[in-house]
């Protein structure tokens, strides 16, 4: 299935880094290619992977960009460059900081690997995924943001902390932009089947859901020079999967939306289809009106950003 499927990472940082690990354990793709501005360190990391892939039997090689031209017909290219979100720090800060870096990504990765899905993990998330979209030209299915696996994970993970039993029967289910005004749904989410509002009283429903919306932030607090990266891999190192498999399955990722829920020239988080073309699919489900105001909310959140963007000119010119 992986026959010389090449998997391009910019950023090999934790979360790049412990990506290419999870796919290279996986034997998932053929070559995954490290592109960082550190170079000794990528080609350290490459190393040691490459090792690591050896002792399970995974024919999976990892190598090193050394140049942009190097990240060349790539068939998905997974962007975690930019600025790290320290304590204190909102997504919002580091908009203009990390535009920049993804513009610069993006333009090498269009060019040389023109083909290439393109995942955004850069935050703030919705927002990179649009600055990806626009500055790489490809369509709309190509260019997908990692966001609504993580967040629900998180939802389920504390759904069963709470309950202190259904791990791996629990599915949770996180709609909208990434940060504080996802949309966590209740009502879609289960374990084993049994609809959470019958299993939990509404006060414990929304204490996690206030704990999802805060999960990146209560991790950072914690490690107090960084941000989580354990789950962010996993949630797209999943994607990879899904895209390199065709598996056609689907799962909650950050996307261009084009009238889908109401809403034009804004990417938010919507259950997709993934397969061998990216986002082949977007899932309409049906949203109460309290779902549809939080909805609303979180993609003028992410509108807020784009706005920002456009008042210093990001776009001029193109």
């Amino acid at each position: 299935m992986n026959q010389g499927k090449r998997v391009g990472i910019v950023g090999a940082g934790n979360v790049g880094a412990t990506v290419a690990y999870s796919l290279a354990m996986l034997g998932a793709c053929h070559e995954i290619i490290l592109r960082d501005n550190k170079i000794d360190i990528a080609r350290g990391k490459a190393l040691d992977m490459s090792q690591a892939a050896s002792a399970v039997r995974s024919h999976t090689i990892v190598t090193v960009a050394e140049e942009m031209s190097d990240l060349s017909d790539c068939d998905v290219v997974i962007v975690t460059a930019g600025s790290p979100r320290l304590p204190g720090m909102s997504r919002d800060d580091l908009l203009m900081i990390n535009a920049n870096i993804t513009r610069e990504v993006i333009l090498g990765v269009a060019r040389y690997s023109p083909n290439a899905i393109i995942i955004m993990v850069s935050n703030p998330l919705d927002a990179m995924t649009y600055v990806a979209l626009k500055e790489s030209g490809f369509e709309r299915s190509r260019v997908i943001g990692m966001a609504g696996i993580l967040d629900s994970s998180r939802m389920a993970s504390f759904i069963q902390e709470k309950l202190g039993y259904g791990g791996g029967q629990i599915r949770a289910s996180v709609m909208g932009g990434h940060g504080d005004d996802m949309v966590p749904l209740p009502r879609y989410s289960t374990v084993a089947g049994v609809p959470l509002a019958d299993i939990l009283n509404r006060d414990e429903i929304d204490e996690i859901i206030t704990r999802t919306r805060n999960g990146g932030a209560e991790i950072v607090s914690y490690l107090k020079t960084g941000s989580a990266y354990y789950a962010p891999a996993k949630a797209t190192s999943i994607m990879v999967e899904a895209i390199l498999k065709d598996t056609k399955q689907i799962y909650p990722c950050a996307v261009f939306l084009d009238g889908e829920y109401g809403f034009s020239d804004v990417v938010s988080g919507v259950p997709v289809m993934l397969g061998a073309n990216g986002a082949e699919k977007i899932i309409e489900i049906t949203l109460d009106d309290a779902e549809k105001e939080m909805f609303r909310g979180s993609c003028e959140s992410v509108k807020t950003l784009i706005e920002t963007l456009n008042k210093n000119n990001f776009f001029e010119g193109e």
